[in-house]
């Protein structure tokens, strides 16, 4: 895929408006609790400072009511905790789509941060007159925002269209750069591990996945609408039931290519201090719990893995946020890191994983995007990289 870089963008005296990812968690008293997304933008931010331009940042945060302003979605927080971690003044303005004082005072080396951009009348409808608007108010548009590119809106779209110049950020250019080689051309074998509690938002992804992989591993809600498909026993385990045919159905479409659990960690109750119980899956009992992969599916797993070219996670295996149910989850992190292949992960979830386990240093690329990274992994055409590539 071809799309303009900001790296190979001129920005010395100009005006770059960069939309980026910092719809970040806050605590009660408004402190960001997790500042990750924010870090993940400052190169952006620090290259185009840095060779000359005046800065202009917006970003969602939360989902606030079009043409209303309230604290709880303002950008506040994020602006002081942003000028501390660039060691500069970040200046908040509020009402700044027609331009105006701030933006004459803005300067090269100066960033201001435009308050939430989803509260503009027309940003969720991908309103043109608001894009136009927006586009005026720059001369290099940068969407660093990969997180968002799977909705079209003003300040990921329509922007775009009409900017002097359109490119990606460095975080954008390196999602798409490490998706691209993930499923563009991958090493092969190339294996997916999808897994979470829900199949209905990931059987289309499941379907476009088993097209291009050599083995998909599935975990969690998934993998027991599966074993039902198969005939299995999950007993009482998180399961989506109707789903079931359309779980035989890909079974049967692409045999082999799904390998399922033998055994699972179990337990009558759903709670941390659950008392496990490894039973092989013809023994589950009706009111047993399926909380986390058994051992011998993990040694399973795991020689999948340590001969795979490429691999793409998206979903924890197990009830990984209870220490008594984490194991299976770690062990196939543990095993992605250690795998010589190419490895790619995404969705909060897995950060969450990623994170408590200690493996981030490890795996290949660590994708910021959820609902994006599994658009793309389905094959979908993300609106606002669609964009870029046509600017290119």
């Amino acid at each position: 895929m071809q799309f303009k870089r900001l790296a190979d963008v001129d920005v010395r005296g100009k005006r770059v408006f960069i939309r980026a990812d910092l719809n970040v968690p806050q605590d009660a008293a408004g402190n960001v609790t997790d500042d990750t997304r924010i870090r993940a933008s400052l190169p952006a931010i620090r290259d185009a400072l840095s060779r000359g331009a005046a800065v202009m940042l917006t970003s969602h945060l939360g989902r606030p009511t079009e043409g209303k302003l309230t604290p709880t979605d303002s950008l506040a927080p994020i602006a002081a905790h942003l000028s501390a971690l660039l060691g500069k003044p970040v200046t908040l303005v509020q009402d700044w789509v027609d331009g105006g004082a701030w933006l004459a005072a803005l300067k090269p080396g100066e960033v201001v941060l435009l308050e939430n951009c989803r509260v503009n009348v027309g940003e969720k409808k991908d309103s043109d007159e608001l894009a136009r608007k927006m586009a005026r108010l720059c001369d290099v548009y940068v969407n660093d925002a990969f997180g968002t590119a799977h909705r079209a809106e003003a300040t990921t779209h329509g922007i775009a269209k009409y900017a002097p110049v359109a490119c990606a950020g460095p975080l954008m250019a390196a999602e798409l750069d490490a998706l691209g080689r993930a499923l563009a051309d991958p090493a092969r074998p190339l294996v997916a591990i999808v897994a979470g509690s829900k199949v209905s938002t990931k059987l289309t992804v499941l379907r476009s996945l088993l097209a291009k992989v050599d083995t998909l591993l599935v975990g969690g809600g998934i993998a027991n609408t599966f074993i039902l498909a198969a005939g299995g026993k999950i007993g009482s385990s998180l399961a989506e039931v109707e789903l079931v045919g359309e779980a035989k159905a890909i079974l049967a479409d692409f045999p082999g290519k799904v390998p399922l659990p033998i055994d699972a960690v179990t337990a009558k109750e759903f709670k941390a201090t659950a008392q496990p119980t490894l039973k092989a899956i013809e023994n589950i009992e009706p009111d047993d719990l399926i909380l986390d992969l058994g051992p011998t599916s993990v040694a399973a797993v795991r020689m999948i893995l340590a001969k795979a070219g490429t691999i793409v996670w998206n979903g924890p295996v197990g009830v990984f946020e209870f220490d008594a149910f984490a194991a299976g989850t770690k062990a196939v992190g543990e095993a992605i890191a250690t795998s010589p292949a190419f490895s790619i992960a995404g969705g909060g979830d897995t950060l969450a994983a990623i994170a408590k386990f200690g493996l981030a240093e490890r795996i290949g690329y660590i994708s910021t995007g959820g609902g994006a990274f599994l658009e793309f992994l389905e094959g979908k055409t993300l609106p606002a990289v669609a964009i870029l590539a046509t600017r290119a």
